[in-house]
Order: C-alpha cells, then sequence, then structure tokens
C-alpha cells in the first residue's frame, strides 16, 4: 500500500526530490514518535527549501497538524526514505542548544558575581573563629572587617575608566585572576601576621573594585534597553547567592577542613571560570563570533544609547556638576552603608544578641541574601515591563529606588524591637529584599544619564560609596563596644536611607544628561 504524495512548492528540485512514493515504514526510527504505520491520507508539504536554511514545513497525520523544520537536504530524504536519522537527531541537537548568546553571557556574569560575593563573605565568617585564636576586641574585628575596602575604594574609578576604555571582557579577567590570588594567600596571611592578613585584604579588595563597573557596562553593551534591568537584576542575584553559599559552605568546611578550606575552593572555582570567559566573551557583541545576525540587530535596534567613549577620560569637573550625578553618588552611599553593615556584621549580630552559634548564625544570616536574590530579579522584571508599557524612564527609576531605600529603613527601625532570632532573620530578610529594588535604581541610572561614561561615574559613586561602607563597618564596632548594642546603629541607618530616598526623587532623572 502507497499513498500518495502530493507536493506544492515553488522550488522544482524540491518537486522532483519529493514527488516519490514511499510507504513511510521507518518513521518509528524519527524522532517524531510516530508509531509504524502506512499513512492512508496524503502528505501535503508547503513551501519546503532544500537549501540550507531553515524552513517550517506541516504535515497533517490523521486530521492533526505537526510542526517539521527542515535545516538540510538530508532531512526531507531521511524523513521519506528512511535514512535521515542521523540529519534529524543532528537538528534536534542545534534547536535545543540554540540559546541566545547574550544569554550565555549574562550566566557567565551571575556566576562570577556569584563567587565575587562568596569570596567576600568567607572572611565574614572565619573572622569569628580568628578573632577567639588571636583575641581581637570587636572595635579591631571592624578594622579587619573593612581592611577589604581600602584597595577597593581605590580600585573603583580606576577599574570604571580602564572599563570604558578597555571593554568589560579584559577588566573582568583580570580582576578574577588577582583577587582568586588573594583568596589563596588568605589563611597563609591569617598564619604569618595581622600586617600581612590586613596587607592581602586590601589587595583582594583592589582587583574586587571592578566587578561591578564591568558587569554595569557589559550588560549595557549585550542588552538593549528594555532587556538591561532583567540582566543587571539576574547578575545581580547570582552576587547576592554568593552571600548564602558562602555563609552556609564557609562554616562546614571550617569544621571539617580547617580555615584554608573555603578559601581554597572558591579561588580554585574563579580560575575555572576564567577559562570559559577568556574564550567565549567579547566586550561588545559586535565583535562575537557566536552572535547570530538576527541577535546583533535585536540588541542594537533596542539601544538608545552610545555604545562606547573616544577613549578619553571625561572631566570630572561636568560630571559632579549636575545633580543627577550627585543623586546617583547618595544613592551609592546609602546602599553600600546599609549593605556592608549587613554584610559584615550579620553573623555577628546573632551570636552576640540572640547567643546562637556560628552554624546557627551562619544559616539566619543567609536566608535574607537568598531573598533578595530572588527579589532583585523580579524588581528588574518589573522595571522592564513597567518600561514596556510605556511609563518613563525617570518615573520608574525613581518607583524603583523609592521602594529600595524605604522599605529597608522601615524594617530597620523594626528590628531594633526583635526579641527572637527568627523575628530578626524575617525583618532583615524584608529589609535586604526591598534594598534590592535599588538594583533597578541608581545602579542602572548610570548608563541612563552618561552612556559614554557609565563605567567611569560608576567608579566614582562606587569610590563615595565605599569610604561610606568603611566608616559604617568600623563604626557599628565602636557603637557596639562602647553601647553594647546594635540599636543605635540600626536607628542610624534607616534615618540615612529616608533622606537619601527623598534626595532621590527630587533630583534623579531617566534622560540622557552627558
Amino acid at each position: 500500500m502507497a499513498a500518495k504524495s502530493t507536493l506544492h512548492s515553488s522550488s522544482p528540485i524540491t518537486s522532483s526530490f519529493l514527488n516519490c512514493k514511499s510507504n513511510l515504514v521507518h518513521l518509528r526510527k524519527t524522532r517524531l514518535g510516530f508509531a509504524p504505520r502506512i499513512l492512508s491520507k496524503p502528505i501535503r508539504w508547503e513551501s519546503c527549501s532544500v537549501m540550507r536554511e531553515q524552513s517550517q514545513e506541516k504535515v497533517r497525520l490523521r486530521g492533526q497538524l505537526f510542526t517539521v523544520r527542515c535545516t538540510a537536504e538530508g532531512i526531507e530524504r531521511g524523513m521519506l526514505m528512511g535514512g535521515g536519522r542521523g540529519g534529524i537527531e543532528e537538528a534536534a541537537t542545534a534547536k535545543t542548544l540554540d540559546i541566545p548568546e547574550r544569554f550565555k553571557v549574562v550566566a557567565l556574569m551571575a556566576c562570577v558575581m556569584c563567587l565575587c560575593n562568596a569570596d567576600r563573605v568567607v572572611m565574614s565568617v572565619t573572622v569569628v573563629p580568628l578573632a577567639s585564636k588571636y583575641g581581637w576586641s570587636t572595635s579591631f574585628l571592624g578594622i579587619v572587617q573593612s581592611s577589604f575596602l581600602w584597595g577597593y575604594i581605590f580600585s573603583s574609578v580606576i577599574g570604571g575608566a580602564l572599563v570604558d576604555r578597555y571593554g568589560g571582557k579584559s577588566v573582568m579577567a583580570w580582576g578574577v585572576a588577582l583577587w582568586s590570588l588573594a583568596t589563596l594567600l588568605t589563611p597563609w596571611a591569617a598564619n604569618h601576621s595581622t600586617v600581612a592578613l590586613l596587607a592581602v585584604r586590601a589587595f583582594f579588595g583592589l582587583a574586587e573594585g571592578v566587578a561591578l563597573p564591568s558587569m554595569s557596562t557589559l550588560s549595557s553593551r549585550w542588552f538593549p534597553s528594555h532587556e538591561r534591568a532583567s540582566a543587571v537584576g539576574i547578575s545581580m542575584a547570582g552576587f547576592h547567592l554568593g552571600n548564602v553559599i558562602g555563609l552556609l559552605l564557609t562554616p562546614i568546611m571550617l569544621s571539617t577542613i580547617g580555615i584554608s578550606g573555603p578559601f581554597i575552593l572558591f579561588s580554585s572555582l574563579g580560575l575555572l571560570w576564567l577559562t570559559r570567559w577568556a574564550n567565549g566573551v567579547t566586550s561588545d557583541p559586535r565583535d562575537s563570533p557566536f552572535v547570530s545576525k538576527s541577535e546583533l540587530r535585536l540588541i542594537q535596534a533596542g539601544k538608545t544609547d552610545s555604545p562606547a567613549n573616544d577613549g578619553q577620560f571625561p572631566p570630572l569637573r561636568l560630571l559632579l556638576s549636575k545633580a543627577p550625578s550627585w543623586a546617583i553618588i547618595f544613592a551609592n552611599i546609602t546602599n553600600n552603608w546599609g549593605y556592608f553593615v549587613l554584610l559584615s556584621w550579620m553573623p555577628v549580630y546573632f551570636n552576640s544578641v540572640f547567643k546562637v552559634n556560628l552554624k546557627q548564625a551562619a544559616w539566619f544570616s543567609a536566608v535574607p541574601w537568598g531573598t533578595m536574590a530572588i527579589s532583585g530579579y523580579v524588581a528588574g522584571a518589573l522595571s522592564d515591563s513597567l518600561i514596556k508599557a510605556g511609563y518613563s524612564l525617570t518615573l520608574v527609576r525613581k518607583i524603583m529606588q523609592s521602594i529600595g531605600f524605604i522599605g529597608p529603613g522601615v524594617a530597620l527601625l523594626c528590628l531594633n524591637y526583635a526579641k527572637t532570632p527568627v523575628t530578626a532573620a524575617a525583618l532583615m530578610t524584608i529589609a535586604l529584599s526591598l534594598s534590592s529594588f535599588s538594583q533597578a535604581g541608581f545602579l542602572l541610572n548610570m548608563q541612563d544619564i552618561a552612556p559614554r561614561y557609565a563605567g567611569f561615574l560608576h567608579g566614582i559613586a562606587n569610590s563615595a560609596g565605599t569610604i561610606a561602607a568603611i566608616i559604617s563597618t568600623i563604626g557599628t564596632g565602636y557603637f557596639v563596644q562602647w553601647l553594647g548594642s546594635f540599636q543605635a546603629f540600626l536607628t542610624v541607618t534607616a534615618g540615612l536611607y529616608f533622606v537619601t530616598a527623598i534626595f532621590w526623587n527630587l533630583y534623579a532623572t531617566g534622560e540622557r544628561v552627558f
């Protein structure tokens, strides 16, 4: 029994090739899932081409419509002659692996941001046994915690300018290589002397200072404007998950391997990440051999900013002469103030206030960071959806940043009245979850107002924020030592959130300024 084939095609080659009889017994060998049987109804092919371009075919089987994608001449032959199983499998594999290149880039950025923060958090946990071993006071413990920021403050501006000039790929790669080396050397430095430990941690901060400017600039290069907030949200989700991974793994490795365990692990992961980054990413999608023409058109069509500067450093006086720049700088100061207080002191807070052990403190500290990773992506997706719905960029940035400051401020005030570690963890979770909305506020606003100099502006704002982080990290230690309580410093931090939210809504803009 042979079924007739009815062919409608504008291609004579296709007509002569497919106008044959076949009982289709071998369809069972393909991945279409057809049972081995003889068809009694004709197959109608429409607009099929044997050229090596993807086209869509429609096949009707017992009244049901099936869609088949032909990517090569061998697929048609295999389907009708029963000898093209390999061709179909290759086509299916190609279809499965057809992931847009910009998604691969943001996945790699999320991974490196995860390592970036995990490397920081390791010290926040290991500082507890180190303080017991060497008899450090609470105030000196704050100095050790802040040593990371001593180098961080210098590399932010320089790193941002280097990103604008040389691209995010190379600057990020060098940063990862150097901070992984510093992470590996930290246990040795701690055993050698306190001075060596402070020096290595400062070098570690020097290397990590380029991470955020590189991530921000790469996101602006690789994503259209209406996808940028989501891209940054994914990258920062990795950043916050680094807190969770570091807080949970470090106590386990400390108790099983010792102080060197977590440092060796995370430094090795950084070097492993470098092997993939070096060969798979470019600073600009136009230079990538892996980007399809359709994806490149999508990226370029969705941009409203300049792709790069002319290699010259912008005049600092110009950048600091406009109120929107100061809105970003003050927002970064406030964000870093609150962020580093919680990042550096959360395990100590649970250990000293609620008398929980180090492993329990790590779990209580990890939960807020985990939810922050989720809420950061939600904030990015919400921001993109509002922009697509037609809301002005200025309004969207103000809404996101207001949530990111007023929410944490209220939560920290309530934290003063927490009586149990569960209540405290819940309030910190709310504070950090809402603070992640800042990622769709000031963090993206740098690209809005100064697309050509976003890395340099990011560096300036980050340096100012780093100074605030140093003051808040050390200041918390002295406040706790003098007053015996975290409450006063939490109240100061909440007030700073409220004041900066007012300033932001007065002077921030989503329009291009520079």
